[in-house]
């Protein structure tokens, strides 16, 4: 039996893969009980949930996965949030974008959006690495947070864009063959595409690249003797994690047709490490349960008081005292 942290190959992932199917079940029909109950406002929190898990678990990619602890991952998403909205509002404005020295236009097509979001996600993403991974430990944490505070108070200083107070933009991304305004359709995307990233991320685990990026977790001593050098599968690793967050950067700009700072700011740093420790530190369902329960908790004790932090702190130190594997360690205990 092959023990894995980031990934259990064998007989302990089988319950975990029949308390998921019924999961996946339920999430396909979640758009059919929220017509049902009459509540719409449902369906744009479940699709909140979805791009959340999406957002976390691509920095769990960098820190369950790698190993290495970024503070600075809001800002990769809070990118491509910004490329989207920013090139709407060119569109709308009917500025070009750039005039040197090749004229690009703006856009509102997702097939060219959404790549230029991506890629500018990845490459901010292969810069930070480039430099924060020659350092490592407290030096590597304070580098990637040192980023995104750069990132984020450049996002203030674009009053064009709306600076401070951020921009909202006329509507969703058109996707030919997708009505992306419809909330059902929607939402089914954001399923696929959070789908198809642990589907990737359960390759990448099986992959030689998944299992040199967990060796250099362990011992990173023993990998340089075994002949590999841990920086380019680092950097890649983390380049791949910076494009998936701006993924999810992407489909919350639609989402929410509208971006500000505080979509790079550190408190939303803090949110996805939070989401992975309440799901599971390197577990591939580990952070859609944490988000979950982090946006459902926040929904349900904000309608209750406007200090609900207060009351989510101690449930995040007891998760984290006494489920160290967060909720699918309980899951994983249980079926033990």
């Amino acid at each position: 039996m092959s023990k894995i942290p980031f990934l259990r190959i064998g007989p302990p992932a089988i319950p975990a893969f029949f308390w998921a199917v019924p999961l996946v079940v339920v999430l396909l029909a979640v758009p059919f009980i929220c017509e049902a109950l009459g509540q719409p406002f449902y369906l744009r929190v479940a699709s909140r949930i979805l791009i959340f898990a999406l957002a976390a678990s691509s920095l769990n990619l960098v820190l369950g996965f790698g190993g290495m602890v970024s503070l600075g991952h809001a800002a990769f998403v809070g990118i491509g949030s910004y490329v989207v909205a920013v090139l709407a509002w060119h569109l709308s404005n009917e500025v070009p974008v750039l005039t040197w020295p090749i004229v690009i236009e703006g856009t509102t097509n997702a097939a060219l959006a959404w790549p230029a979001a991506i890629g500018a996600s990845a490459l901010a993403a292969f810069v930070v690495g480039a430099i924060s991974l020659r350092t490592t430990g407290l030096y590597f944490i304070m580098i990637t947070l040192a980023f995104a505070q750069m990132i984020y108070y450049y996002a203030v200083s674009l009053q064009q864009y709306g600076g401070d107070d951020g921009m909202k933009m006329r509507g969703r991304s058109v996707l030919p063959g997708l009505d992306l305004a419809n909330r059902t359709t929607f939402y089914y995307l954001v399923l696929v595409a959070l789908l198809l990233c642990i589907a990737f991320l359960f390759c990448l685990a099986r992959s030689r690249f998944g299992l040199v990026i967990r060796g250099i977790r362990q011992n990173e001593t023993r990998m340089r003797a075994l002949g590999i050098e841990p920086y380019p599968y680092q950097l890649t690793c983390f380049t791949i994690s910076g494009a998936m967050a701006g993924f999810a950067g992407v489909l919350m700009a639609n989402l929410d047709t509208f971006v500000s700072p505080s979509d790079l700011s550190m408190a939303r740093s803090d949110e996805l490490v939070a989401m992975i420790l309440l799901g599971g530190v390197g577990s591939l369902w580990g952070p859609p349960l944490g988000a979950a329960f982090y946006i459902l908790a926040q929904l349900g004790l904000g309608n209750l008081t406007t200090h609900w932090p207060l009351a989510f702190g101690p449930a995040l130190i007891i998760v984290v005292l006494f489920a160290r594997r967060g909720l699918v360690g309980i899951f994983g205990e249980r079926q033990r």
